[in-house]
């Protein structure tokens, strides 16, 4: 596959796999996700790789989910919501290597979802953190929010996700929604450091202990099944509609006159 939306390396037993459209703040479109299930798949399933880093260009944004501009009640791409979004978390946590969010700025939306079910996640001072769903008419089912609950709890998962607030990256620590908390212009070694360390041990053993994970927490992705069809005909509604147009008009949406 010829990448447009995203950079791909391998340098010294590391895929680094680096979303590319920082003039969108690294919003995914269909096409983009595309591109990240085959960089993962590439890397993933070469014996000469030993751990992944997923991260976004530039300084601001790690990821901010789905494109609004890619979104008319279903985005662009293939899928049960014009996104295979559920196939590529899943490859995430289904690829044998240890996968590394390098969080460098806003990691927010779908984009937040990324970063929580990678097996690590190293930001930078300056990443924020949390969700938009409920304010743009969208949600994440699934591993964007059950998954969510096992990493941080209940409480603060419903947080999260029912009042869209924004989080430090000292918040997140103390959550154990990060790993490592570092200044930006520590970012990179902190991120090398931590790959080196995954480079010296034993890559079945590490596959194991992967699977041994997923295996606790694999029932979410039906939820997330169930979730997905039911978000492509929430889609469908007015008051879905109703956030990515006030989104686009950037005024305050008004979701409860479509309430019936």
């Amino acid at each position: 596959m010829n990448y447009e939306d995203i950079l791909y390396d391998e340098t010294n037993g590391v895929a680094t796999i680096t979303i590319n459209r920082a003039d969108r703040y690294n919003a995914f479109r269909g096409q983009t996700c595309m591109e990240l299930l085959d960089a993962f798949n590439r890397a993933g399933w070469n014996k000469e790789i030993g751990v992944i880093v997923l991260t976004g260009a530039g300084d601001k944004a790690f990821c901010t989910g789905g494109d609004q501009g890619a979104h008319e009640g279903q985005y662009d791409g293939r899928g049960l919501i014009g996104l295979p979004v559920e196939e590529l978390q899943r490859t995430i946590r289904e690829v044998p290597k240890p996968v590394i969010a390098r969080v460098n700025g806003f990691a927010i939306g779908g984009g937040h979802v990324l970063h929580v079910i990678c097996d690590l996640s190293i930001a930078s001072e300056t990443a924020i953190f949390g969700q938009v769903g409920p304010k743009v008419g969208s949600v994440d089912p699934g591993f964007g929010t059950a998954y969510l609950a096992r990493v941080v709890g209940e409480k603060r998962a419903r947080e999260i996700w029912y009042l869209c607030r924004k989080y430090t990256a000292q918040q997140a620590l103390e959550w154990g929604l990060v790993n490592a908390v570092v200044p930006p212009e520590q970012l990179d070694e902190e991120v090398q450091k931590w790959c080196e360390e995954i480079l010296e041990k034993s890559p079945t053993a590490l596959s194991i202990a992967k699977r041994s994970f997923n295996a606790d927490s694999d029932n979410i992705g039906g939820i997330g099944g169930l979730g997905m069809q039911a978000l492509s005909l929430y889609y469908d509604t007015e008051e879905s509609k109703e956030g990515v147009k006030a989104f686009k008009e950037k005024r305050k949406p008004e979701f409860r006159k479509y309430y019936k």
